[in-house]
């Protein structure tokens, strides 16, 4: 797929299968593959985060190029610096400028065996695992949760344990809060020794009998935006619970603003268009950074002006997202100013849209799936590209078909 014409439905009505949850799957996996165990987590996803990171748990290659998956390269970086062997640890182009170097010092702070092979600071890298010794180190709270992540789930496997200090403002603290959930789901003693430090026990993780992943609230966000811009809505998502460990359930909130209600149910949440929504929205997504594109999208096409801050991530992510975000806008006619790297805004003021917009993804999932809804208020949009979705949710454009969206040009 090159490039696909949306066009949608007057109503939508739908029963929809999420993936299980990227973050819990990556997340999942390598605490499974450290706590040595004979079978694999329950309802993994078949996207393309979680391929790449099977494989390369299950085959061990000398070189393990997981292309473009960001979670898999912070977490196989910690995680091969604890397993025996020396492997080459690369990705896409893309990959290759995304800056690692935090996560390097820190293990190497550990005592890993981490050297670059091209670009210092960057992808690609030769690790060495071996039994580190320490267990103190230090790393700002301003930087991906998934550094973060990425040490502290190495940290029963360390003879000393470990000891995370974190220094400035903490972003994304619900994915670290996910991570140790899952922890202690495999037998982990860790958690918040304060506002500012984490700790892990030298205590080895144990298997339990079965670990079965949920569905993906960040997927989810996809058709409550959905069903923000239809006239007339109502989605059934399977799988999805209240009290859940990840941070984007937090998106069933934001969304009662913007005239989407949720039902929860046994085993499943109900989605449908009732309210008013909001006459502008400000919001700080400093935890919830990967709900920022589809609250962009949403907002403006219901002519809601926004402020949006904490998004200082998005410029590490598959692309530089603040960019990427004010470029495609612009060719829908809306004009967002950026401030500080970390704030989006729309005030409302307009400019002229491109007469047939086609939006571009660059290889990015979500850039794909937060502009797809854009063709219901639109009457149609092309994107490029499309194929991008498999990186989390491979069957995205299958369950808009189903719900009775066309698309053009998809095989």
């Amino acid at each position: 797929m090159k490039r696909i014409i949306l066009t949608s439905p007057d109503k939508i009505y739908g029963n929809i299968t999420l993936p299980s949850s990227k973050s819990i799957c990556n997340r999942a996996l390598i605490i499974n593959a450290l706590a040595q165990a004979f079978s694999k987590p329950e309802n993994l996803s078949d996207c393309d985060d979680t391929r790449v990171m099977i494989h390369a748990l299950q085959e061990m290659p000398p070189v393990i190029d997981i292309g473009a998956a960001g979670t898999a390269m912070r977490f196989l970086t910690a995680f091969l610096s604890v397993h025996p062997g020396t492997h080459i640890l690369t990705g896409t182009q893309r990959m290759q400028q995304r800056p690692i170097g935090l996560l390097v010092n820190a293990l190497r702070t550990l005592g890993a065996d981490v050297e670059y092979s091209g670009n210092e600071g960057y992808p690609p890298l030769r690790i060495t695992g071996r039994q580190l010794i320490n267990h103190d180190v230090t790393l700002p709270g301003n930087v991906s949760s998934q550094y973060i992540s990425a040490l502290l789930m190495i940290g029963p496997a360390l003879k000393n344990g470990l000891t995370l200090n974190l220094t400035g403002e903490i972003i994304s603290r619900p994915y670290i809060d996910l991570t140790l959930h899952l922890m202690k789901s495999f037998g982990a003693k860790a958690g918040w020794a304060n506002e500012k430090q984490l700790y892990v026990e030298p205590h080895p993780y144990e298997a339990p009998s079965s670990y079965y992943v949920e569905s993906d609230w960040s997927a989810a966000s996809y058709w409550y935006e959905i069903c923000a811009l239809a006239p007339e809505a109502q989605i059934e998502l399977p799988g999805l619970f209240r009290q859940s460990p990840q941070g984007d359930a937090y998106v069933a909130h934001l969304f009662s603003s913007l005239g989407v209600k949720t039902q929860y149910l046994d085993h499943k949440v109900v989605l449908q268009k009732e309210g008013k929504p909001v006459s502008q929205m400000t919001y700080n997504f400093i935890n919830q950074p990967d709900l920022a594109q589809t609250f962009v999208v949403t907002c403006a096409l219901l002519n809601i002006p926004f402020r949006f801050s904490g998004l200082q991530s998005l410029k590490i992510k598959e692309t530089d997202r603040i960019a990427a975000l004010m470029k495609e806008m612009k060719k829908l006619g809306y004009e967002l100013t950026e401030t500080d790297g970390c704030i989006l805004e729309w005030n409302g003021e307009r400019c002229p849209s491109d007469t047939s917009p086609c939006i571009d993804t660059y290889e990015d999932h979500r850039m794909a799936m937060a502009f797809a809804p854009a063709c219901i208020p639109l009457g149609k949009l092309s994107i490029n590209n499309p194929q991008v979705v498999s990186k989390s949710y491979p069957h995205f454009w299958d369950d808009l078909q189903a719900t009775g969206f066309t698309i053009n040009g998809k095989n």
